[in-house]
């Protein structure tokens, strides 16, 4: 307790937490040496801020403490550092290893098994290929096994980065992988030499897990039962998480303050009434309930597996007690400064989770909110408490979520208004309980029976209200504009000594600036060609100021997964779809595109197999639309007797001088016959590469006669065909055209005016650079 009231003092809690953040962005930003060095360099100038202020009064303490800033700051770099340089590096791309490791996590995915394995032991199977030291890696198994949580395995896994598509604003795979500290992804290979070495440990969890299946309840009820009471979320099916998502209450299925404190708070009243009993006249001052009500909190906390939201929920829920108790404890705003330092310390990644930035703005909000405020009496006291803190909460965590994730549930302040009392006063209390007789299953299943009924109304209730209020999903350009207009909601209704009229007359002021906001337009004469990073396929978007049109949908691997579904939110309006010939890999996201969005106008090959009404794409099929002409060059009048590649829809766009081509999998002969006559002599400012760089396309005629400015290669990173070919790269840079590639670049986006043409990639925004071509994810449908 000493040491926590020294680490305290005013001045030096928001030192150590800005300490961590500075050292945990320099370790994860910056190359090994000098990451260090900045976060070495951070913390001096903590110390010399520190001594500057202090050094009149006690310049021993601001050495010491500076020290200590320094000290957390080279931590979290070097862990940062040391965690990096774990990760398979892009030349061990493709090569299998031998690995031994701990199952960590388990999901079956119908066929499909994944798995996180912490690696014990690797040997690369290749010589003379060194192993990295490998941390955690996260693997697909497609064959029947028997993988069990905590069991030690040995097994022959083909490897490649721990990377994903990238597209502007989706869901950064790859930024989900570093925070969860994965070093490689892979599929597990040779299955027959894949052996159990070891059983997996006892776990008091595990057994809970396996005595809640014999439990007499519904489905839905162990799910959620195991998700309150025991952190195990992965049990929860995607309908569960999308009812969550769509109404604002995920953070109810997940292991959060709100249960650890339950946990806590009911431990705490028991103590305490013991203590009442043993020492009726000292028990406000015993200290033990306090640290029992901590060390409960810790127990649960080890139960539910220490994840991330789970140890931030501990470390939280530990220094609330320690202010509560009012034993040496530092004031609301110092203990917020040190819980952030805490979470830092033990997890240096934690300045990347959102969810960290979530739960510390929801408690930033409730000190503010209950500061010098008396406590609430009485049952009307509290409902207007409640009422007042959810009221003051939404808009921040509304404004907060949306920045972070990207999305807003309109109806989540009226349902979280309901549903956390319920589930926090009924539900979790109602699940705890039951496990004390889960020995017996029957009588288990008796203490549960309110729980099941609870958790089935709140379901149904959730599934109800998503129906009426929808999740929205708004445009990017949208986020800042709410975000701000939400801030300012709550701030005004947080500032005191405002009269009503003036809050409830600038809060109409707020809903009226938010209401007039308008979708901003493209200039005219503007045409944006984005051609998006789907892997081994093809998906090309073209917009001007009213038009939007996509060329091909991208692939749809064999998993059924298709990249399409993650570019946008549902609802989403296209003028045209062209899908350039039916392959997988560039008509495979046809069936989310009609699931999800609206199409008026479908084009496609003569004779395909999409499925659905199409008007053919036929040489010379035209129309104009801002000012751009849209013409289909290929595939000419009677190409049934082509082959299926030669068949492709072939676009030509000419906005001005600016020309745009995208020619699908048209090979040689094509380029030949029927796209140079037509293109004349005129250069092409955008192309987009033939076949995603195949040797079919692109021929040394067609590269010297078109001399495109800007080339494009749709491909796969690492995909076995081996696209682009070295050679066609090649014969691109000798013709002075700058090179691009989405399996390295990401989506590319060119926006073309009459002033110049704009490029910016996903993976290197705001700068250019000339695409390194490399050969070796697995491919979909194409041919070398």
């Amino acid at each position: 307790m000493t040491a926590c009231w020294w680490a305290c003092r005013p001045g030096l809690a928001m030192p150590l937490a800005l300490a961590a953040i500075a050292g945990a962005v320099a370790g994860e930003a910056l190359p090994a040496v000098t990451g260090v060095g900045l976060a070495l360099l951070g913390s001096a100038l903590l110390l010399g801020a520190i001594v500057w202020r202090r050094v009149g009064r006690s310049g021993a303490w601001s050495l010491t403490g500076g020290g200590l800033c320094l000290l957390v700051a080279a931590w979290c770099a070097l862990v940062l550092v040391h965690d990096r340089a774990g990760r398979l590096p892009e030349l061990l791309a493709g090569q299998e290893f031998r690995l031994q490791g701990v199952v960590e996590s388990l999901q079956r995915d119908g066929r499909r098994t994944r798995f996180v394995l912490h690696v014990t032991r690797c040997e690369a199977l290749a010589q003379p290929v060194a192993c990295p030291p490998l941390g955690q890696v996260r693997l697909s198994w497609y064959a029947d096994n028997s993988l069990a949580m905590g069991e030690r395995w040995a097994l022959t896994a083909r490897l490649r980065p721990p990377l994903g598509f990238a597209n502007p604003d989706t869901f950064d795979y790859a930024a989900w992988l570093r925070r969860e500290h994965i070093h490689a992804l892979g599929y597990v290979r040779a299955e027959e030499t894949a052996r159990r070495l070891a059983p997996a440990p006892f776990s008091l969890r595990r057994v809970a897990l396996e005595r809640l299946a014999a439990v007499p309840m519904s489905a839905l009820g162990k799910r959620w039962l195991a998700a309150l009471t025991l952190g195990a979320g992965d049990g929860l099916t995607a309908a569960d998480w999308e009812r969550l998502n769509a109404t604002g209450t995920t953070h109810l299925m997940v292991i959060s303050g709100l249960h650890v404190g339950m946990v806590a708070a009911l431990m705490l009243w028991l103590l305490r009434r013991l203590a009442r009993w043993f020492a009726p006249t000292a028990w406000r001052l015993a200290a033990w309930p306090w640290v029992g009500a901590a060390l409960a909190a810790f127990a649960y906390a080890s139960l539910a597996g220490f994840a991330p939201p789970t140890l931030r929920a501990v470390l939280m829920t530990t220094i609330g007690l320690w202010v509560a108790s009012g034993r040496h404890a530092p004031g609301w705003w110092q203990a917020w400064w040190l819980a952030l330092a805490l979470v830092v310390v033990a997890d240096p990644m934690a300045p990347w989770r959102p969810g960290v930035w979530l739960s510390f703005t929801a408690v930033a909000v409730l000190i503010l909110a209950w500061s010098g405020r008396p406590r609430p009496r009485g049952i009307r006291g509290w409902c207007l408490a409640l009422l007042r803190t959810q009221w003051l909460l939404a808009p921040v965590m509304a404004a907060a979520v949306l920045l972070a994730i990207g999305r807003l549930a309109p109806a989540a302040p009226l349902i979280n208004l309901l549903a956390v009392p319920v589930v926090g006063s009924l539900m979790v209390p109602l699940g705890f309980c039951g496990w004390l007789w889960v020995a017996w299953p029957t009588l288990a299943g008796w203490v549960w029976a309110p729980f099941d009924l609870l958790a089935r109304g709140v379901a149904e209730a959730l599934t109800w209200s998503a129906q009426i209020v929808p999740l929205w999903q708004p445009a990017a350009w949208w986020h800042w504009p709410l975000a701000l207009a939400l801030l300012l909601w709550a701030v005004l209704w947080l500032l005191p000594g405002l009269a009503l009229r003036l809050r409830l007359w600038f809060s109409a002021l707020l809903l009226v600036s938010v209401a007039l906001l308008r979708v901003p337009l493209l200039p005219p004469d503007t045409l944006v060609v984005t051609v998006y990073d789907v892997g081994q396929g093809q998906l090309v978007e073209l917009r001007s100021r009213h038009q939007r049109v996509l060329v091909d949908t991208g692939p749809r691997f064999g998993s059924g997964f298709m990249p399409l579904t993650l570019l946008w939110p549902p609802g989403q309006r296209f003028d045209a779809v062209v899908v350039s010939h039916s392959d997988r890999d560039h008509a495979g996201g046809v069936p989310a595109l009609q699931a999800r969005h609206r199409v008026d106008r479908w084009w496609a090959p003569r004779g395909n197999t999409l499925g659905l009404p199409s008007r053919p794409c036929v040489a010379g099929e035209a129309w104009h639309a801002d000012g751009a002409d849209w013409r289909f060059l290929s595939p000419p009048p009677g190409a049934a007797s082509l082959p299926r590649n030669d068949r492709s829809c072939v676009l030509l766009v000419t906005l001005g001088s600016r020309r745009v081509l995208i020619t699908g999998d048209a090979g040689v002969a094509i380029e030949r016959h029927q796209l140079l006559p037509q293109l004349g002599m005129g250069r092409i400012d955008v192309l987009v590469a033939g076949h995603h760089g195949s040797v079919t396309s692109s021929a040394p005629s067609f590269v010297a006669a078109t001399h495109p400015r800007e080339v494009v290669f749709s491909s796969g990173r690492h995909n076995p065909f081996g696209h682009p070919r070295e050679a066609v790269v090649a014969r691109f840079l000798a013709a002075g055209s700058r090179v691009w590639n989405t399996a390295y670049d990401g989506a590319v986006r060119f926006v073309l005016s009459a002033s110049g043409i704009e490029v910016e990639t996903q993976r290197h925004p705001g700068w250019s650079r000339r695409a390194t071509v490399d050969t070796g994810d697995v491919g979909v449908e194409s041919s070398p």
